[in-house]
């Protein structure tokens, strides 16, 4: 049996199809089962909750070999450490108790760059710290270790369409990794339907390129057949675009830390290997989601 939680998100989602696929038995954690599709509620067991409750977890842990592990993103979260840690900690203690076998999570890269950028990294360093927390059961554990998701360009989608421009706090001329969700999920399932690997490991998902927002916004055009531009945005006006979506300050915060360790190399210290350079590459990906999302 293998655990799927957020079975409704973008790599949830998308983890369970590929299990499903495969033919294994899948139990999914979920607040609101409605959200699955008909076709998947019937053919997987459903735990109704949060993962980050103590009865929710036990109750799907038990008899499980595998883990597929999210701390979902919180917009409004006031405590950061509290969405990270509080809510795993949980989970940490159904592993034990469960014996769970091997756990697959959500990461970032990070682990081992220099203290000054992973010290002081947002999001980053607060998954860094789940990892650790996690991997202090003595469970078997794959973190995966992602850059920036190039689904997150989806968010800008209504202003690349009516202002030919996207937004970034990053320098125009930085290259960094980007990866595709997609090949998240991938990766992500093959290591759950494999009972072969223990230890514990991080696992990178880079993308097959490094691109800076320059180069992005050069493939975008091609892609769109109209011109996009790459603009700057400085920490303040990144602040503010944040706080217009309703995001907490302490979420606002994480946010701009995480982007500005990644400016200043975050990324770029984990080498690049063939099993860690995914296949889906920025221009495909504009092809094949970017382009209908823009265009419809």
């Amino acid at each position: 049996m293998i655990v799927v939680t957020t079975p409704t998100g973008n790599i949830g989602r998308q983890v369970l199809a590929n299990l499903l696929r495969d033919g294994e038995a899948v139990r999914v954690i979920v607040r609101d089962p409605s959200r699955l599709p008909g076709q998947v509620r019937d053919r997987v067991e459903v735990v109704r909750g949060s993962h980050g409750d103590a009865d929710v977890v036990n109750e799907a842990f038990d008899g499980a070999a595998a883990v597929f592990w999210l701390v979902p993103p919180d917009p409004k979260a006031e405590d950061l450490k509290a969405t990270y840690l509080e809510f795993t900690q949980p989970a940490c203690d159904a592993f034990l108790r469960h014996q769970v076998q091997r756990v697959v999570g959500v990461s970032a890269l990070g682990r081992g760059t220099a203290p000054a950028l992973a010290g002081n990294a947002g999001l980053v360093s607060l998954s860094l710290a789940m990892d650790d927390l996690i991997a202090a059961t003595g469970v078997s554990y794959r973190s995966l270790a992602l850059p920036s998701f190039m689904e997150n360009m989806l968010r800008q989608a209504a202003v690349i369409r009516g202002q030919g421009v996207f937004f970034l706090p990053l320098d125009g001329d930085r290259r960094l990794r980007a990866c595709a969700t997609r090949d998240i999920a991938a990766v992500a399932s093959r290591l759950l339907s494999d009972a072969s690997w223990s230890g514990q490991e991080s696992v990178a998902v880079l993308g097959p390129e490094d691109l800076s927002a320059n180069d992005m916004a050069r493939i975008m055009s091609e892609v769109l057949d109209r011109p996009i531009r790459f603009q700057q945005l400085t920490e303040e006006e990144f602040r503010a675009t944040l706080a217009s979506q309703g995001q907490s300050q302490a979420m606002i915060e994480g946010m701009v830390d995480m982007m500005r360790a990644k400016n200043s190399g975050l990324d770029n210290a984990e080498p690049r290997t063939p099993e860690s350079s995914s296949p889906t590459s920025f221009q495909r990906w504009c092809e094949e989601v970017l382009r209908p999302a823009v265009l419809g």
